[in-house]
């Protein structure tokens, strides 16, 4: 197996300080395409880079990105949720945050930044759709894992160039029916060549093998999760080798 290198890759949002963690194999040509992981509200943890090295595998620059800044992370539920609600709170603040993150994987070296894709998972993948709703150049691709599915509500949405892909566990109590039937509606008025993959009796949290709290909705499934990193790899691979058919995004 070809080794994967790693590298801490430090950046900032205005004051706040940043720091990700860049994943890529030994040799990799360059420009590369890179893979930007949006973290669980957990933060920017073993798991997150455990995926960034997961996607370095497939020949991208991974790059594990810090959210909340200052690389704080948290386990306990209360902890999570202080670290996360301000942002989901204030979804303009979050757009920032993006903003500073797209750009500083524009910088890592040897990437190619017109062909990155962001994913994330969880609160993540609100981050990734979000991605996709501000039209950051380069973006050509979101996709979410168990995500929130909110809309921002940050003015009228523009058009979506960036391919989605959403893969969602039909039973997850945080993105029930009526909001999967929102985003499906929301990307299609703006355009967006869409994906949903829903899997049956499946809930939140299918891709953490952590995940282990069935009294509220939240446990893994190991057959949703192997299915779903199948289906986002394809995905990645249909994104990088195609950029052109998306016109370039216009920043928002």
């Amino acid at each position: 197996m070809t080794p994967i290198q790693q590298e801490v890759f430090k950046y900032a949002d205005g004051s706040t300080q940043c720091e990700g963690l860049v994943c890529r194999q030994a040799n990799l040509a360059q420009p590369s395409p890179v893979v930007v992981i949006c973290p669980h509200w957990n933060g920017r943890d073993a798991l997150m880079d455990e995926n960034a090295m997961r996607v370095a595998r497939m020949g991208t620059i991974g790059f594990a990105a810090d959210i909340y800044g200052g690389h704080a992370t948290a386990t306990e539920r209360d902890a999570c949720a202080a670290l996360m609600t301000p942002f989901v709170e204030n979804r303009g603040k979050l757009r920032e945050r993006l903003r500073a993150t797209i750009a500083a994987a524009q910088r890592i070296p040897g990437a190619d930044g017109r062909r990155i894709v962001v994913i994330g998972f969880c609160f993540g993948g609100l981050c990734a759709l979000d991605c996709a709703r501000a039209g950051f150049p380069g973006v050509i691709g979101a996709v979410s894992f168990h995500g929130l599915f909110t809309p921002p509500n940050l003015g009228t949405q523009g058009k979506i160039d960036a391919r989605v892909l959403a893969l969602h566990g039909w039973d997850d109590p945080m993105a029930a029916p009526d909001s999967v039937r929102a985003l499906t509606k929301e990307l299609t008025e703006a355009g967006a060549r869409w994906e949903l993959d829903a899997y049956g009796n499946v809930a939140h949290g299918f891709s953490n093998p952590s995940a282990q709290d069935r009294a509220n909705g939240i446990f893994y499934d190991a057959i949703a999760c192997a299915r779903s990193w199948s289906r986002l790899e394809s995905f990645i691979a249909e994104c990088v080798a195609h950029p052109g058919q998306c016109p370039a995004p216009v920043a928002r």
